[in-house]
């Protein structure tokens, strides 16, 4: 992306999009047993990070962005528990849920992020304090689900190789 008639909207979005197509591709491929096995003593698992990843999605772009309730659903009876801080990400949602509920969160986060400005204020509160950096507009949002969903797409990559003994997946 050295071109330099690209905004600089497309560049965040475009290193967004990067870092989502590498998370996919890195559980891509992994069988229900291994995408429900925690490898780590926190014991989250593949899916249940891939869950999580969801839930920053609509958390950041809608409910702080826009000031929103996020906009999810299940198909599958499934209820979300409620959320606890401490606990390891995990889910019962059949994987193809999961994955239909990101990409849908991807969506709907990208309608933001094209849709308003970047230097809009944001609407809404996140919920808790975010020591020493003030949240303070869309970009400010974008920049950080590209760190959150890279720093996520590093701890897929490693599980991955410890699952089943695969590197080097996704676009980077």
């Amino acid at each position: 992306m050295s071109d330099p008639t690209v905004s600089e909207r497309d560049r965040l979005q475009y290193f967004l999009d990067e870092q989502r197509r590498a998370v996919l591709a890195i559980v891509d491929g992994l069988d229900e047993t291994r995408l429900r096995t925690p490898v780590l003593p926190s014991g989250w698992t593949p899916v249940g990070l891939l869950l999580h990843l969801a839930g920053a999605e609509a958390t950041w772009f809608q409910r702080v962005a826009l000031g929103t309730q996020p906009q999810t659903r299940w198909d599958d009876g499934i209820e979300d528990p409620p959320w606890d801080p401490e606990a390891p990400f995990t889910t019962e949602h059949s994987t193809a849920a999961v994955v239909d509920h990101y990409r849908r969160q991807c969506r709907i986060s990208d309608e933001v992020l094209q849709s308003h400005d970047l230097d809009a204020p944001l609407l809404g509160d996140p919920g808790f304090d975010w020591p020493g950096e003030p949240i303070t507009d869309l970009r400010w949002v974008a920049l950080h689900m590209i760190e959150e969903t890279a720093r996520h797409a590093g701890h897929l990559d490693v599980a991955r190789e410890l699952l089943d003994g695969t590197t080097g997946l996704g676009p980077r």
